[in-house]
């Protein structure tokens, strides 16, 4: 078969032909080898040196690191289950063997001491889950006059997020002034983390979507860690949700999506996934190892100023709507339940079936998950206190102390609940952190903790020793109120159990 003069196969270089296409041409440019100077090989080993290392010790060093990171890097997750379980089962033997020793026991029989171990396993797994209450409230002694609030983190701002590592041993805080900081329980001893410049947020994800006055506003108003304490999430008026790497201090992701102020954080217990909720109406669910975006749900009419979440894909979540939501992520359906008379201001989980709330009115309200309204109202939680005299609902007034407050004083800001347990706390700004306890359909108040200032939020220690406050002379979203006697930081406050 001939050819037309011309043709797409003719060879001598023209268009159309194969010959010269660059996707058949062979790159005949070598790539030039880096070489390196034996001047820049002597900085190096000056380097060592100085540092206290010679080369064959540097060398031996990141090597036995090394191995020590990839012991385990290759075992799967069957593996690694059996491996946790193992030294679970470990500790557990050794907990209960002292145990013994302090009775001066000497029944050594391995049956007996097998089925101790399996009961405190359940117990604990039953606890963790849920399933089962922890009776911590009955056992809560009055405090003493020595047992009051300290503050062990200062903040030039207002605290308006705390959280504790599941260990109970690290605590964070932010403040409005954008400060994060990292901190040690037990000594007080803290470390702040570092905002990178804005071209590292931008290759993290940020996108400068914000408006001009606030275009670079680091005022933090959210904050939550992960349960495994690896990940710190923040947010705040910039829009955007701030992952941290706890290990190192640094900033690792910023996920974009909400059209406004980020207010609140949580993840759900025992993995990686992220909820927030913001001041533009919605609730996203992050996914936050993947560095990934999962789902948004809907139903709010007015800004979500607090969330909560379990074990389970739910999320909890209260607004200026006077709604609360229950958030049912697989199915992306809502449970609304809806308050009397007044803007919901926090929520927390009491246990999968049971809910706890706190109103700018001063109301604690306790929840089922099968009742639309409240299963029980502790009004006037916070009273308001004006002219000496403290006012109810029905206008009665009855003589208390002279103290200085205002309207906002007695909202309540804040509640937290001591997990699988019936312990509880409201805080306000009435000067005083009340705790509570929650029965089968009631809620019965406990002590009165002193402590001056608006508590913007709380947590209780996971054993049940201790309660840390963030406290400020704002309140946690506006300056509706403000207390200049107050200091702002983290509080800590111990608590004596029989």
């Amino acid at each position: 078969m001939k050819y037309p003069k011309g043709g797409g196969f003719k060879r001598g270089g023209k268009k159309g032909s194969s010959d010269v296409d660059p996707f058949f041409e062979q790159e005949t440019k070598k790539r030039r080898k880096v070489s390196y100077d034996d001047e820049d090989i002597e900085s190096i080993e000056s380097d060592d040196e100085e540092n206290g290392f010679k080369g064959e010790d540097r060398k031996g060093a990141e090597e036995a690191r090394e191995e020590e990171e990839d012991e385990f890097a290759d075992e799967t997750a069957g593996e690694k289950r059996k491996r946790l379980a193992e030294a679970l089962l470990l500790r557990t033997r050794e907990a209960q063997r002292r145990q013994r020793e302090e009775r001066d026991d000497d029944d050594d029989e391995d049956d007996e001491e097998d089925g101790d171990i399996v009961k405190t396993l359940m117990k604990k797994q039953q606890e963790d889950s849920g399933r089962v209450r922890r009776a911590l409230a009955s056992s809560v002694q009055e405090p003493l006059s020595s047992d009051e609030f300290r503050i062990i983190v200062k903040h030039r701002k207002s605290v308006v997020s705390v959280a504790l590592s599941d260990d109970d041993t690290r605590g964070f805080s932010a403040s409005k002034d954008g400060t994060i900081v990292h901190w040690d329980v037990s000594s007080g001893k803290s470390d702040k983390y570092k905002w990178p410049s804005d071209d590292i947020l931008k290759s993290h994800g940020m996108k400068v979507r914000e408006p001009r006055s606030k275009k670079h506003s680091r005022e933090t108003l959210a904050l939550a860690v992960s349960s495994d304490g690896r990940y710190l999430a923040t947010g705040g008026v910039d829009r955007h949700v701030h992952i941290w790497d706890v290990r190192t201090k640094e900033h690792v992701q910023a996920f974009p999506g909400h059209r406004n102020t980020v207010s609140c954080l949580c993840f759900r217990h025992g993995t990686a996934e992220l909820y927030s909720g913001s001041f533009d109406r919605s609730v996203k669910a992050w996914n936050v190892e993947d560095k990934a975006f999962v789902q948004d749900s809907f139903g709010h009419q007015d800004e979500v100023l607090a969330i909560d979440a379990l074990r389970k894909e739910r999320a909890l979540t209260v607004g200026r709507d006077r709604n609360m939501l229950l958030h049912k992520m697989p199915e992306t359906s809502r449970t609304i339940y809806r308050a009397p008379a007044s803007s919901l201001e926090s929520c927390c989980f009491i246990s999968d079936t049971e809910y706890l709330s706190g109103s700018d009115n001063g109301t604690v309200a306790l929840w089922g998950m099968l009742k639309k309204k409240p299963l029980f109202l502790l009004k006037n939680a916070h009273s308001i206190i004006v002219d000496g005299s403290t006012a109810t609902e029905n206008g009665d007034h009855s003589y208390v102390e002279n103290s200085n407050s205002s309207t906002a004083s007695s909202w309540v800001s804040s509640v937290a609940v001591c997990r699988g347990s019936d312990l509880a706390a409201s805080g306000a700004g009435n000067g005083f952190v009340h705790l509570m306890a929650v029965e089968a359909s009631s809620i019965r108040p406990l002590f009165k903790l002193p402590l001056t200032g608006f508590v913007n939020s709380m947590a209780f220690a996971k054993s049940g020793k201790f309660l840390i406050a963030g406290v400020g002379q704002e309140m946690r979203f506006g300056r509706w109120g403000c207390l200049k006697s107050a200091q702002n930081g983290v509080a800590i406050h111990p608590l004596r159990l029989s």
